[in-house]
């Protein structure tokens, strides 16, 4: 059974995943932090495949993907870099990246070589469900690899019902139809779109992402889904302390206080 299935069927709440950029701040930083997350006790990690043209992720992510690209982190190199990660972790793992790069590396390779280091699931957010069934889907099954897929507050119930039938592992839950940030707290119709969607009782769990940053964002959305994902407060976290460690713990200390 893929990892991420094993998490959810454990019955834990309030997940944590938290994404992070990799080759961000340094070219070689991807294990280090992998590892801190996964010794601090983070539940899933998502790795995040720097692009040039990242759609979905607001100026933070934005800004430490073109740092990385700077470094000079390639998909190639971050496989090389996750070549022995199962010895460091057993908490399961998703690459987060844009179809344009999946496709430059030569999508059927990729999804072997996510299944060869050990990676549990894809998140494509630019993919098209459609386009999806049709010409990629046989290569995620073929690997074993889970297919996470995103819904907005702006996704109607009959879509998010599709969405819910082809998509393995969890559902995204986009806090908002905007690009990835912090925020301080969510409004009252963010919080009616999550109440709604439970009361959906989708077949696959929620994870709540965009806009988490704190303990009020993270129990919000988290009372009304399985858990959430952190990706901008902790690469904002990255980029001040003094060190991996230190901005993990800032993280879950600001996530539980």
């Amino acid at each position: 059974m893929n990892r991420i299935d094993k998490l959810f069927q454990s019955g834990k709440k309030d997940i944590l995943s938290v994404y992070f950029t990799a080759g961000y701040p340094n070219l070689d930083d991807t294990v280090k932090i992998i590892k801190s997350l996964s010794d601090h006790g983070v539940d899933m990690i998502e790795i995040g495949v720097p692009f040039s043209d990242p759609m979905a992720d607001g100026p933070v992510i934005q800004a430490s993907g073109q740092k990385a690209l700077n470094n000079g982190i390639t998909q190639e190199i971050i496989f090389q870099q996750l070549a022995d990660i199962r010895k460091v972790t057993d908490i399961p793992l998703i690459m987060m990246s844009y179809i344009n790069t999946a496709m430059q590396f030569g999508f059927e390779r990729y999804c072997k070589k996510c299944g060869e280091v050990g990676i549990d699931g894809l998140i494509i957010p630019d993919l098209p469900s459609e386009i999806y069934l049709s010409d990629y889907k046989q290569f995620v099954d073929a690997n074993g690899l889970d297919y996470i897929q995103l819904i907005t507050p702006e996704t109607s119930d009959e879509r998010i019902r599709a969405i819910d039938d082809m998509s393995k592992g969890f559902i995204y839950m986009v806090s908002s139809a905007s690009t990835t940030g912090a925020q301080q707290s969510f409004n009252e119709a963010k919080q009616q779109y999550f109440s709604h969607i439970e009361s959906m009782k989708l077949k696959n769990p929620t994870l709540v992402g965009f806009g988490v940053s704190n303990k009020a964002t993270f129990r919000a959305a988290a009372d009304h889904s399985n858990g959430c994902i952190i990706g901008s407060a902790f690469i904002k976290l990255l980029g001040t302390c003094k060190s991996i460690d230190e901005a993990v713990e800032t993280l879950l200390k600001n996530i539980k206080e």
